[in-house]
């Protein structure tokens, strides 16, 4: 919508649209408010990639978690704007780089600077309702991290015409989905009195690790559970989604696992295992730092 603003043309670069993304992107197609090459695979955009062209990477601080790396490469003017906690992988000299962690998303710094950009740029109704459901998921509910400016952020989106009706139709899954939850729900374990640990088997789900945190941060109801950590495989690997209130940094134990995150939210991507292998690296992990006197 700023790229329109200064009337520069302006695609999304996605390779495999996700059933969770799915209503979103529809959404958006069918308002026909774009163009039909809005959207676009990494091959198109190498493709027309030119010396001139600005990338700007949102929500991810590794080349290697964007949906075509080799544009990082390619790219003269890089732009990131970005939530989560740097790391040695981050981006080398980016034109402009925004990190800010102590946002609850990555959503809510783009709706920041939509208010500073100037009053020529006017968000639809559509787009915010997805910048709103952009938040709503990473504070799940507001109930995770949400701070004054997170408030100020969603206050600007319902100006500019964001219905939570609409917004919670986009959440809605099928019903093989929820079944696959409940049983993920029913089978949990807890280890060591505090921690809830499922073993999720997502694979009839198209976007397996996207039930496995939805199931992580329904087990943050379970009365005394300081941390949830929920595993699925997809792809030949296994995932592990984390997740606390504000007892435990998940963040340190996935970083021990390879991965990392936010002090409330994290994962991590275990290779060669099981889902019955990658639980038993958790509770290792687990006891080993509870001996350590790591788990605060």
């Amino acid at each position: 919508r700023i790229a329109d603003s200064l009337g520069k043309r302006a695609h999304i670069v996605i390779n495999k649209v996700s059933a969770p993304l799915r209503p979103v992107v529809n959404m958006l197609l069918e308002n026909g408010n774009y163009p039909e090459d809005f959207i676009i695979s990494g091959e198109t955009a190498k493709e027309i990639f030119t010396s001139g062209t600005l990338l700007v990477i949102v929500d991810v601080n590794h080349a290697s978690y964007t949906d075509e790396p080799d544009l990082v490469n390619m790219a003269s003017s890089l732009v990131v704007l970005d939530h989560h906690r740097q790391s040695g992988e981050s981006f080398a000299n980016p034109t402009l780089s925004y990190i800010e962690s102590y946002a609850s998303s990555a959503c809510e710094m783009v709706a920041e600077i939509l208010q500073y950009v100037g009053d020529e740029v006017k968000l639809k109704s559509y787009e915010a309702d997805v910048m709103y459901s952009g938040i709503m998921i990473d504070t799940n509910n507001f109930l995770n991290k949400p701070g004054v400016r997170t408030f100020e952020a969603v206050a600007f989106l319902r100006r500019s015409g964001a219905d939570i009706s609409r917004i919670r139709k986009l959440f809605r899954c099928d019903i093989n989905e929820y079944k696959i939850r409940a049983q993920a729900v029913q089978n949990t374990e807890i280890f060591m009195e505090h921690f809830a640990i499922a073993q999720c088997n997502a694979n009839d789900c198209e976007s397996p690790t996207i039930v496995g945190a939805k199931i992580a941060n329904e087990l943050l109801d379970v009365d005394k559970v300081k941390a949830t950590f929920v595993l699925t495989e997809y792809e030949g690997k296994v995932y592990v989604s984390a997740r606390s209130i504000d007892e435990l940094n998940v963040q340190i134990v996935m970083e021990r696992l390879g991965g990392g995150g936010h002090i409330n939210s994290a994962g991590a991507q275990l290779e060669n295992c099981t889902l019955a292998e990658g639980a038993e690296i958790v509770r290792q992990t687990l006891q080993q730092m509870q001996q350590d006197g790591e788990l605060v």
